[in-house]
């Protein structure tokens, strides 16, 4: 499969039919009505007057055009409900922003078994110091996770807040200086986590680490209680300083792109583009770059996802002119197999709703489970099938003692990383041997492995 992008396109139709025929050779269904609409949109060129950002007017949400694509209203209420939960605010003339899907979410027209919710916002800070605008964020994220610790749908997992400033020790697991710091919520609560540097206690204070935010984010897990649905929901915060003079500065020293959000409220557009504006000129490049290092990891024997590997090179080739390719992978994430990806992440999900302490109901982390087993059902047959099925029903039970607590809890952990192991398993190689087959995408990967 070739891409005619590269050379002066082709008849459309003429790519398209190449492109059905390569599938079916490698047994996936491609519609190929729906696929030429796809070819077509993506490489309409963008007149002069018109901006890169669409406004769906009758749903009340934006975004790049080319990721809007790609998204669904279908779950649009869904993702509202659970915005309330992990969206930061503050004071009207202090702080504004943005919330946004991201990740397989905002992919929900291809993704139709996205794994977790995962959102971007903007929070833009106006303050006369930079200092000040870091003091205002440390007590805007902790009070949003304290006051959003657990309710009947949701329970708060843990934040990402500031970077360790030197190497130290925390519970026994080693930390290099500038990674992130996670902070639990009994820690949160605290305000402080206790590390060692050099066998000596020391204590990091959260707005004392306040000056450098670095990657800040918080994570849920969240119930659906009609449709008996656990997710877990992160929210990767983006914060600007907007100073007395109007000049925006990230607090992180870098401000991210947009090619991959959908906004959810059109009213929070004059926030998005204000920020925005102030965007590299080489984002998309760097973007890219970035994805890209993220493909070579996923390749990577020891990281070896090929899942992951394909959502990251689908957003590269359909930002970069490879369509047919990216074509090819959109079909692909519709495949039943593909539903595989789904079990696990929620395996994960189901874990930290099973914490002791959780105020998510055991019954609904049943119903999950049980939930998984059908997926399963239908997405494999033959000895996968029972082997998995087998494994799930044991994480049942694993599940239920680990919510119970006490010595029980720490045997059914070898359930759960067996079960997390086999679907792993089973989604490397679905997406590695349909990867492959493609040369193209090969080549493509041989190359990023071989750089």
């Amino acid at each position: 499969m070739t891409d005619s992008t590269a050379g002066g396109r082709a008849d459309a139709g003429d790519d398209v039919a190449r492109l059905v025929e390569s599938a079916q050779r490698l047994g996936i269904e491609l519609d190929a009505a729906d696929t030429e609409r796809w070819l077509s949109a993506m490489t309409q060129e963008k007149g002069v007057e018109t901006s890169d950002i669409v406004i769906d007017e009758d749903d009340g949400v934006f975004g790049h055009r080319v990721s809007m694509l790609d998204f669904s209203p279908r779950d649009l209420a869904r993702f509202r409900r659970i915005g309330e939960i992990v969206e930061v605010k503050g004071p009207d003339g202090v702080a504004e922003g943005a919330l946004a899907l991201s990740g397989s979410a905002a992919q929900s027209k291809i993704q139709t078994h996205p794994g977790d919710a995962d959102f971007f916002q903007r929070l833009n800070i106006k303050a006369p110091t930079r200092d000040e605008a870091c003091a205002t964020l440390a007590r805007l994220m902790r009070e949003h996770a304290l006051g959003h610790e657990s309710g009947p749908t949701y329970q708060f997992i843990e934040a990402k807040w500031s970077s360790y400033p030197f190497d130290c020790v925390k519970a026994g697991e080693p930390q290099r200086k500038g990674s992130p710091i996670s902070w639990r919520l009994d820690e949160v609560r605290a305000g402080r986590i206790d590390v060692e540097v050099d066998g000596k206690p020391t204590t990091l204070v959260w707005e004392e680490v306040a000056t450098d935010p670095g990657w800040c984010k918080l994570d849920w897990v969240v119930a659906d209680p009609d449709q008996k649905r656990l997710t877990n929901a992160s929210n990767v915060i983006d914060v600007t300083w907007e100073s007395p003079n109007g000049e925006i500065v990230p607090l992180d020293g870098y401000l991210d792109a947009y090619f991959q959000e959908v906004y959810l409220d059109a009213e929070q557009l004059p926030t998005f583009t204000k920020v925005v504006q102030h965007v590299s000129g080489n984002a998309l490049d760097d973007y890219i770059d970035s994805l890209e290092g993220e493909v070579r990891k996923y390749l990577a024997a020891d990281h070896a996802n090929y899942g992951k590997a394909a959502k990251r090179m689908y957003n590269v080739f359909r930002l970069t002119g490879r369509h047919l390719d990216a074509a090819y992978l959109r079909e692909l994430f519709d495949e039943p197999t593909t539903m595989l990806y789904q079990v696990w992440s929620l395996i994960g999900t189901l874990e930290n709703a099973a914490e002791p302490g959780s105020s998510i109901a055991v019954e609904t982390v049943q119903t999950q489970t049980d939930e998984l087993v059908l997926t399963v059902v239908r997405a494999l047959d033959g000895v996968q099938e029972n082997e998995l099925v087998a494994a799930l029903l044991k994480l049942r039970v694993a599940l239920e003692e680990t919510k119970a607590g006490g010595a029980a809890a720490e045997a059914g952990e070898a359930d759960i990383e067996s079960a997390k192991v086999q679907v792993v398993n089973l989604i490397n190689n679905f997406f590695r041997d349909r990867l492959t087959a493609v040369p193209t995408i090969k080549d493509y990967m041989d190359s990023l492995q071989t750089a």
